[in-house]
């Protein structure tokens, strides 16, 4: 048995990253890494897995002597460890990169692409291959409730006839940047043999210039599904019918229109008009039901017939942050969700509106994602908030005029740059019977629990 090998981690607290630890530790690497934010939930739940954390980019990590430093893509030039490994010449790799070349290479990698619904149709698939019995792993950007981690390795199954291995890999495919030396999108390392392209608008106005800037990203990952592979695309989004007619090599199955697979408004799934069975679920909104066809269709790729997919899917508990109940006080419900943009924000309104009938809504909203901070999208606000009764915003160090985005709402809309005074003023508006929506893509100074704390006082 040779030397068990050492990453270290630099950015190990997000999402991914920790993602990638979880999995790299259960492949029998040593596992330790670095962040500027060491802390919960992601250090607890890394150290509870026996990864050594370090606070800061100090240089006397060096020290440790790993064979390679995986780097995340907050890390940036400039940042002293970083530096210091360019100098010594010593060998590093992104994030997508490694977990492509160490973990992924004998997997059948599902994919899941699309600027919005990557996380819970990840979570949908995952939770099919399941219920399925294949033992699938995953790397997903959120907690799926049907399996309470974020990810997963499993070991691989026999080989299939001809040598190709049957082991599932379910990853969320982020069409972000991979890290400060590559730019290419994340979803590029990949290879999957499943894809899904969800939807596709303009996002990340950080990285990306325009809408063509990201479709030609998406064309990338098209490029690198195999001949025998399947792509599973929205038959709505005219961005996405862009990508494919630049080349195409796979068999594409389309889904959301009459050509391929639809769902009716009773739930019942047809494919190519023959009828497949009826979704019977919970979840909220038209865009749940897409990705479920989108879900459906790569499980049966790998070999899920649809009826037991729907069986999964009736099971299916949605993820963490997404129109999630925090509490209920004096008849006053308050709900978290991960919502920041605005078609993301429309759709979750949408649905709670459906599920509430004439029920008063209160959106509470943070801008906070890079593209929010920008004002790029601040245009689409108030038409994204159209379904709500009062919309309230945290506008704390925006650099954009958050009142003058939202004076077309007239009345209806509360702007505050202090989070009590925000809390102050929901507490004051509220009463029994109303549904406090709180969109954020970040934990928004803890208002959820404040805002309960509040209105039971």
């Amino acid at each position: 048995m040779g030397k068990q090998k050492h990453i270290h981690i630099l950015g190990i607290c997000g999402t991914f990253m920790g993602g990638i630890a979880a999995i790299a530790k259960q492949a029998g690497y040593r596992v330790t890494g670095c962040d500027a934010n060491v802390y919960p939930p992601m250090s607890t739940q890394l150290e509870a897995q026996g990864i050594a954390l370090t606070e800061g980019f100090g240089v006397e990590q060096l020290g440790l002597r790993p064979d390679i430093f995986v780097i995340g893509n907050m890390v940036s030039r400039g940042n002293p460890l970083m530096e210091e490994i360019l100098n010594r010449n010593l060998p590093y790799a992104s994030g997508p990169q490694w977990l492509a070349d160490t973990l992924l290479r004998d997997k059948w990698v599902l994919g899941v692409a699309g600027t919005h619904g990557k996380t819970t149709t990840s979570s949908m698939l995952a939770w099919i291959l399941e219920y399925a019995g294949l033992n699938p792993g995953f790397l997903i950007g959120g907690v799926p409730q049907n399996f309470g981690i974020s990810a997963r390795l499993t070991p691989p199954s026999p080989p299939l006839s001809g040598g190709e291995v049957s082991s599932f890999f379910v990853i969320e495919a982020d069409e972000y940047d991979t890290a400060f030396f590559d730019k290419r999108s994340k979803f590029v390392h990949y290879r999957p043999r499943t894809a899904i392209l969800n939807n596709l608008e303009f996002d990340h106005a950080d990285i990306f210039a325009d809408l063509s800037a990201i479709e030609t990203q998406f064309h990338h990952l098209v490029r690198t599904v195999p001949g025998n592979g399947l792509v599973v695309c929205n038959g709505r989004e005219e961005s996405l019918a862009r990508v494919l007619q630049r080349g195409c090599w796979t068999p594409v199955e389309m889904f959301g229109n009459n050509d391929g697979w639809n769902i009716d408004a009773n739930d019942r799934v047809t494919l190519n008009g023959e009828p497949q069975g009826t979704l019977e679920w919970d979840l909220l909104g038209e865009h749940n039901r897409m990705n479920a066809l989108a879900a459906l269709a790569a499980a049966r790729h790998a070999g899920v017939p649809v009826a037991e997919g729907l069986a999964a899917l009736a099971e299916f508990k949605n993820v963490k942050r997404r129109m999630e109940v925090r509490g209920t006080v004096n008849g006053i419900t308050v709900y978290d969700d991960f919502a920041h943009h605005p078609t993301a924000i429309d759709t979750t309104v949408a649905g709670l509106r459906r599920k509430v009938g004439n029920a008063r809504i209160l959106a509470v909203l943070e801008p906070r994602s890079n593209t929010m901070k920008l004002g790029v999208m601040k245009d689409a606000l108030p038409g994204s908030l159209k379904e709500a009764d009062l919309v309230f915003c945290y506008a704390e160090n925006l650099g954009w005029d958050a009142r003058g985005a939202l004076a077309p709402l007239g009345e209806k809309a509360v702007v505050k740059d202090d989070l009590s005074e925000l809390i102050e003023a929901i507490a004051a508006a509220a009463k029994s019977g109303d549904q406090v929506l709180v969109m954020s893509n970040g934990g928004f100074g803890g208002i959820h629990e404040k805002l309960l704390k509040r209105l039971q006082g």
